[in-house]
């Protein structure tokens, strides 16, 4: 069982500024119009209305306002929204203010400036979003799987919060928040915050998050949702028709948590819930605080694909916990918890199995690279204005995450792992720039042991292109033997896959030969019928593979694939493959039409670049 933690104290604000100030959170975020050096906002309160009719949240939101200086202004970010009034509490009263709007920037959004004097503590802004919210999505009743009640959720991350609420959107901030929402009778609301596991179907929800938390990691949610409970600090929250398989699927939580702490120290965090999104969802899954949102496409029947889950709960430490400062610094939070993911998989599921996972990661990697441009296999990459979602890759994940294996073999594992609980420790709820991290991992690991590893190798591995020659090269024993009966199938043996999971079939799908007969692609699906196959990551690469070999009796299913699946990792694949010959590109922007209502917007604006390069 986890540690639970009472945090409400730290809702003051002279404690939350505390948190919210360090080095790196006054730094220029180039991706936001905060000025928090100036003001700082450590604490929201949202009041809204759900509104699926105009596919619009409407209400409040109220700050807290923290100077550090005689600053009369606070600076905000917004995209598309409307904002209709702002307030400011005065002589014991909210009393209206000017603020203005600047232009909007393409992938800013616009500058949202507030009067607040010289005095007033706290500033109220009155608006409503806009239906194209790039971090909401709107479902109809016909879009879910009851067709009983419509479904709203949000994507916040990276820059996305500001679509559905005027706020400060960098993760140099951290802020507490609480929420009163209100929704149609019978549907129920969530949110990345204490969620009631018997809440009554009134319409009206209240919510408080008191551990603070960067801005993209608000998070909402509405539709017909139920409850299952796994442990007591550990319940499944989604629609009717998945709750169960779900709840069977993730039962090893509670377990992952406990594991977690043993190697890192205590999870702080209180609950941690799981809420199944409807398959529009464009992630794997979202570590929102308290409530991480998982695509129903890792829902398997099978427990092969919970290393999702065990990547959003780590999170938990690292991401969530220790945050980085910009998006810039993003390899901190993915290159941090790709490499717990797999100590929690090879804590409980045996080595065999987390280097399977490695070597896949390692896969990824290397095909990424070569379409990537070399500026952009650099960890703290340099972005400028550049949207953070164009970059998100491979690259801050796995070649962050083998950093870590490189410094764990280097340093020997019982070292590393005291050196990486005192870092969770010692920045726990903060946001951190790859120059602290630089800074403290040299006094703490590099002089502590030295001559083991130099800050130059270090420098290489965060501000080069590409991997050191002396990088991990992760393989598996469990995939050569995966590759030797390959060989033995595609001279007409027989496949032994009675104990095979979901990643050796990954891997043997994925190096099977390109020039693989129409014959020998036949004969595998009639045995085995890839085509056809329930598991949305087999069903992938089998699909994808079947694009190169033009293997016409898999047209349907990928039809069908692309219409109903809107995870982003599954369908874009599929998109750039048809996209290089001109008779499938026309296929599938026939398809691509018809989904794009189900599609997220950022799924959309992913294949839409795909689909209609730009000249």
């Amino acid at each position: 069982m986890a540690t639970t933690y009472n945090l409400k104290p730290w809702a003051l604000a002279a404690t939350l500024v505390a948190a919210a100030t360090t080095q790196s959170a006054l730094a220029e975020d180039a991706h936001s119009y905060a000025q928090l050096q100036e003001v700082a906002t450590p604490h929201l309160e949202l009041d809204l209305t759900v509104d699926f009719e105009a596919k619009q949240l409407r209400g409040t939101a109220t700050y807290d306002l923290v100077r550090h200086g005689d600053a009369t202004e606070v600076h905000m970010d917004t995209r598309e929204l409307t904002i209709s009034k702002a307030e400011i509490w005065q002589d014991n009263a909210w009393q209206e203010t000017q603020f203005t709007l600047a232009e909007p920037h393409e992938t800013l959004g616009q500058e949202l400036t507030v009067s607040i004097g010289e005095e007033s503590d706290k500033v109220r802004i009155h608006y409503h979003t806009a239906p194209t919210a790039s971090g909401l999505q709107w479902l109809t009743p016909e879009q879910t799987k009851s067709g009983k009640f419509p479904f709203m959720f949000s994507q916040s991350q990276p820059i996305h919060a500001r679509s559905w609420i005027p706020i400060q959107d960098t993760p140099a901030l951290r802020l507490t928040y609480d929420a009163t929402l209100r929704t149609p009778v019978g549907m129920l609301a969530v949110m990345s915050a204490d969620n009631e596991l018997d809440a009554e179907l009134d319409g009206n929800y209240s919510f408080s998050m008191p551990q603070p938390i960067p801005p993209y990691l608000i998070a909402i949610a509405a539709g017909e949702l139920v409850v299952k409970e796994i442990s007591d600090n550990v319940a499944v929250f989604a629609e009717p028709y998945i709750v169960d398989d779900a709840a069977w699927e993730w039962a090893d939580t509670p377990a992952m948590i406990t594991a977690t702490e043993e190697m890192y120290g205590p999870y702080r965090w209180d609950r941690y819930d799981l809420l199944v999104l409807p398959p529009s969802f464009p992630f794997g899954g979202m570590e929102n605080p308290r409530l991480s949102f998982i695509t129903p496409t890792v829902v398997s029947g099978d427990r092969t694909l919970i290393n999702l889950i065990a990547h959003e709960l780590a999170h938990s430490w690292s991401g969530n916990l220790v945050t980085n400062a910009s998006w810039r610094d993003l390899w901190l939070n993915e290159g941090f918890t790709s490499y717990v993911e797999n100590r929690i998989m090879e804590a409980l599921f045996g080595e065999r199995r987390a280097q399977m996972e490695l070597a896949l990661g390692y896969q990824d990697l290397l095909e990424n690279m070569e379409r990537l441009a070399p500026k952009d296999t650099v960890l703290n990459i340099e972005l400028g204005t550049r949207h953070p979602d164009d970059v998100f890759s491979q690259v801050p994940y796995v070649k962050g995450q083998l950093f870590l294996v490189y410094l764990e073999n280097k340093f020997g594992r019982e070292t590393f792992d005291n050196f990486l609980r005192q870092y969770f420790d010692d920045f726990a709820f903060q946001s951190i720039s790859t120059a602290e991290f630089k800074e403290y991992l040299a006094r703490n690991l590099l002089a502590k042991n030295p001559g083991v590893v130099s800050m130059d190798k270090v420098n290489e591995w965060i501000h080069q292109p590409g991997l050191p020659e002396d990088a991990p090269k992760p393989t598996s024993n469990a995939f050569a033997e995966v590759e030797k009966q390959m060989q033995r199938w595609l001279k007409g043996g027989q496949l032994k896959t009675e104990d095979w999971t979901t990643h050796e079939w990954l891997h043997f799908i994925n190096n099977l030969p390109l020039d693989i007969s129409s014959v020998n692609m036949r004969r595998l699906d009639e045995q085995f019928n890839l085509t056809q196959s329930k598991n949305a990551e087999i069903a992938h690469a089998w699909l994808k593979l079947s694009i190169v070999k033009d293997y016409e009796p898999a047209r349907d299913r990928l039809r069908n694939y692309l219409l109903t699946i809107g995870r982003n990792k599954l369908v874009s694949p599929l998109y750039r493959e048809l996209a290089k010959s001109p008779e499938n590109l026309k296929w599938a922007r026939e398809i691509y039409q018809q989904a794009k209502p189900g599609y997220h917007p950022l799924t959309q604006t992913v294949n839409e670049a795909l689909l209609y390069p730009q000249p």
